[in-house]
């Protein structure tokens, strides 16, 4: 089963980030084989960590809770909230395999949140219209626990700014479109 996490820090909790940063970085590496993508995200100065996304592959949604909720940062208290949801691979790789590398370009994390179910919202917006693959760096639909009810997309892509990055979803047919300037993750090289 594949998952979205999303940590979002707490206001003033960069100097503890920096602190646990090797040991985010090795608490990470037990998850290296299921991860499809992972990184930060950035103030719009493109310095400044403000959340931490992870997708990856766990066998079920308690592993999925453990996985967020045993995070160093979370449990030192570095995050305000966490996005937790299942979530399918659209494109069925991971970002290692994005033909745009690494580096160049500005790199987005865009989050539709849908209104949820009972709403009489239409189901899965967006998430059967695949836009410019070659800059797409993993995207997927948001689902409850038991995968049945869509919640949202999330989008990692490589795009000129952030108001380009939001039209990789359709907005009007959202609860709330976020925008996040996003790196790239993992431990340097």
């Amino acid at each position: 089963m594949e998952f979205f996490c999303y940590h979002r820090d707490r206001p003033g909790s960069f100097a503890l980030r920096y602190e646990l940063l090797e040991e985010h970085w090795s608490y990470m590496d037990r998850y290296a084989a299921g991860m499809i993508a992972r990184g930060p995200t950035l103030a719009d100065d493109g310095e400044v960590p403000t959340g931490s996304v992870h997708i990856l592959d766990l066998p079920d949604a308690a592993a999925a809770r453990a996985f967020a909720f045993d995070e160093p940062g979370y449990q030192a208290g570095a995050y305000r909230d966490v996005l937790l949801r299942r979530w399918h691979n659209s494109l069925g790789r991971t970002m290692w395999d994005f033909p745009g590398g690494r580096t160049g370009g500005s790199r987005y994390l865009v989050l539709g949140l849908g209104p949820g179910p009972g709403t009489g919202a239409e189901p899965a917006v967006d998430v059967d219209r695949l836009p410019d693959l070659d800059e797409l760096i993993a995207y997927g639909p948001l689902l409850s626990d038991d995968g049945s009810a869509w919640l949202g997309t999330a989008a990692l892509l490589r795009a000129p700014d952030p108001a380009a990055a939001r039209t990789v979803l359709t907005a009007e047919e959202y609860a709330a479109v976020e925008v996040h300037h996003w790196q790239f993750g993992g431990r340097p090289s």
